[in-house]
């Protein structure tokens, strides 16, 4: 068909490069929706454990949550994070260890949420919100605790009975969720990270681009020479150059002829 788009190198519109870009950008995307999935899940309330005292004291009910049980996740979440700063800023084998890195993150983000959330954690981790007795007598406060119907102090009493209760499982699954999002964006990166797109040479030091220069400028002799634009005469006077002057070949006269 006349109105069909043109198909690239890689056959499908854009070509391998477009296809590349589209790679780099959904890696870099899933990866940051991966961690702040994450974040903002371990922010919610996951689970309550309930306090029993003997009678006729009331029950204490203290929330728990995803921070609380599994602080390792939001620590692996903001590494996550760096990581996808670290892939934006470097390329090659660079590119490749922090693709591996970020994985990493992302498994550990998984395996800490299913080895950590149990009743006993969340029993534990919520005894040790609770005020002290000593401090509570004093002062009265209610700490991290919601009292029971007809309310109490913020203490465990000697001899109460605990119960755990996960309130939290959606939450749960979206950290799992965004530790894959994570552990993808990782993997992709270490297989294809490479051959993505790279930051602007501009941003490379003088010695890194100038030799990278060097080593892609074709045999340019004979050629005729190109066209100066705007960018390229800015990188020039940066560089100390003048743009404006002509080759030193170019002005060099020719060798006289031997007199016959």
């Amino acid at each position: 068909m006349s109105g069909a788009r043109p198909a690239g190198p890689a056959g499908h519109p854009g070509g391998r490069a477009g296809q590349t870009r589209r790679e780099y950008s959904f890696a870099l995307l899933a990866g940051a929706a991966g961690a702040a999935l994450i974040l903002l899940a371990l922010r919610q309330r996951w689970a309550q454990a309930v306090f029993t005292p003997p009678k006729p004291l009331t029950s204490q009910v203290v929330n728990v949550s995803g921070t609380d049980l599994v602080p390792l996740a939001g620590a692996l979440a903001l590494a996550a994070l760096a990581g996808l700063a670290a892939v934006i800023a470097t390329r090659g084998a660079l590119r490749r260890a922090a693709g591996v890195l970020l994985a990493l993150f992302g498994a550990g983000a998984g395996a800490a949420v299913m080895t950590s959330v149990t009743a006993a954690t969340v029993i534990n981790v919520a005894a040790s919100k609770v005020a002290s007795p000593g401090s509570a007598a004093f002062s009265g406060a209610a700490g991290s605790t919601t009292s029971g119907s007809t309310g109490g102090g913020a203490l465990v009493v000697s001899g109460s009975t605990a119960q755990a209760f996960m309130t939290g499982t959606p939450w749960h699954v979206a950290v799992l969720a965004g530790a894959l999002l994570v552990f993808i964006a990782g993997l992709g990166t270490a297989l294809r990270g490479p051959g993505w797109p790279v930051m602007s040479a501009r941003y490379d030091a003088p010695g890194t681009r100038d030799a990278a220069d060097r080593a892609d400028a074709p045999d340019v002799r004979g050629a005729s020479p190109r066209p100066l634009d705007a960018a390229t005469m800015w990188e020039s006077l940066n560089g100390g150059e003048d743009p404006t002057a002509d080759d030193p070949a170019e002005n060099t006269p020719p060798p006289a002829r031997p007199a016959r």
